[in-house]
């Protein structure tokens, strides 16, 4: 039961974020077309996207469902369920003029942008973490072999 609650708590944490990342993608863009409010709908939308996509990145990305995956096909799935997810949010939301190739070519190019991104991210972040762990356990190893164990 315990760990049911600790990946409840961090798939808030995970809407929570995405939901922040959200607003502040969404604002950027309100302040580039000068648009001055923001549609309760819009809000319910990328909050119901926040969650949808939090939920997928715990099926794609832990071992709660899928035990063993390599990363690049954990991703490649994810992109294949989130993308279709996030298209049809923003194709009955009207995000943007979806009768034009144009605007769904700049909406999967920065769909594709800020996924490279936070995956570099992600990635640099996970090798600085391991490197600091690979030293502890060294330094570790180390004190056992001077104390003769």
């Amino acid at each position: 039961m315990k760990r049911f609650w600790k990946g409840i708590m961090e798939w808030k944490t995970g809407a929570s974020l995405m939901y922040t990342g959200a607003m502040f993608f969404y604002l950027f863009f309100s302040w580039l077309y000068g648009t001055q409010e923001v549609p309760t709908a819009m809000l319910w939308a990328l909050l119901l996207v926040s969650i949808a996509g939090s939920l997928l990145q715990a099926v794609c990305f832990s071992d709660w469902i899928i035990r063993k995956m390599r990363y690049t096909w954990r991703s490649v799935l994810f992109v294949a369920l989130f993308l279709p997810t996030l298209s049809l949010t923003a194709w009955k939301m009207e995000w943007f003029p979806t009768e034009k190739a144009g605007a769904w070519a700049m909406f999967i190019g920065m769909f594709f942008l800020i996924f490279i991104v936070m995956t570099i991210g992600f990635d640099i972040y996970f090798r600085i973490t391991g490197r600091k762990y690979d030293g502890m356990i060294g330094r570790y190893r180390k004190e056992k072999e001077e104390n003769g164990e």
